[in-house]
């Protein structure tokens, strides 16, 4: 092995412990209860609010479609689409990069009477056989891991022949990116030097006080370089890693796969000022079919 690959492997490992280490302190879906941690009443208010703000989740994700088939969930979180393909009739298997999730969503399992199987794991390099399951699902994680192409190549590698991937990337080309983030988030981050600027910005996006300060120490410390914007600016102040990608760098990606479809989803209306909540769903669906922030890729081995 060359310096360079060493440097490189060497640097991925620290970038992907630093991931861990966000995503155990703040595991994905938490902050969206207010009931005690674990509890029925806080994974009620977790489901009730994901599929309430990004309602298209279960068509896209055809919970129903998966009776009877072997299903692994690449990144798992709390458990919540877990659930569904469960309840769906799915023999389903859950992985996660942190203790805690798995713990949860374990947990949610338990509470709700539901068969499945959990374990740590990475998704670079995933404990299971060649040809293994019939489905594979992911949303929203592979953009956070470092090496997102060796992960999507465990992905061909455990579906059986013929075998459906699921997955959910960030989208290059959505309005939330490209306006939202790198427009209006920067043009905010100025409001964020002081109390009164964070009021606004939360009285404009809704976003919580509690993280408009987050970001707001983050900023003012200095801490938060041009680099790190966009990860900042996904899933919350501290977050190490997020990507973006493409439709042709989402093709590019699941190149190996016999026959690829992709559709766009969600859209963020935090960023749409005064007019985002007033969209009908009709037309909301129209618009992120086109720039929304989800990147669905529908991949068939």
């Amino acid at each position: 092995m060359s310096q360079l690959s060493q440097r490189t492997n060497s640097a991925n490992a620290d970038l992907k412990e630093r991931v861990r280490a966000f995503w155990q302190a703040h595991p994905c879906g938490n902050k969206f209860s207010d009931a005690e941690m674990g509890t029925p009443e806080f994974f009620d208010r977790v489901e009730a609010h994901r599929y309430a703000k990004e309602w298209h989740i279960p068509a896209a994700a055809d919970f129903s479609g998966a009776h009877g088939l072997s299903v692994l969930e690449i990144g798992c979180g709390l458990g919540t689409d877990a659930a569904q393909f469960a309840k769906a009739g799915a023999r389903y298997t859950g992985v996660d990069l942190t203790e805690a999730a798995i713990d949860l969503a374990r947990r949610r399992f338990e509470i709700s009477g539901l068969p499945g199987n959990f374990q740590v794991a990475d998704a670079e390099n995933l404990d299971f056989a060649d040809a293994s399951f019939d489905r594979v699902y992911s949303h929203g994680v592979l953009h956070h891991t470092p090496d997102t192409a060796r992960a999507i190549s465990e992905i061909h590698r455990v579906l059986k022949p013929g075998g459906h991937a699921i997955v959910m990337l960030y989208h290059r080309g959505s309005y939330n990116y490209r306006i939202g983030i790198r427009v209006l988030r920067r043009a905010g981050a100025g409001l964020l030097k002081s109390e009164s600027g964070i009021k606004i910005v939360h009285h404009l996006t809704g976003e919580p006080i509690e993280s408009l300060r987050e970001h707001a120490e983050l900023l003012n410390s200095g801490q938060s370089s041009s680099d790190e914007f966009l990860s900042q600016s996904t899933d919350g102040a501290g977050n190490p890693l997020a990507r973006v990608y493409s439709r042709r760098e989402a093709r590019e990606l699941f190149k190996n796969f016999s026959q690829v479809e992709l559709r766009a989803y969600f859209l963020n209306k935090r960023f749409i000022p005064l007019l985002g909540n007033l969209l009908p769903r009709s037309l909301e669906s129209a618009l992120a079919s086109r720039w929304g922030w989800h990147l669905w890729i529908y991949a068939t081995k």
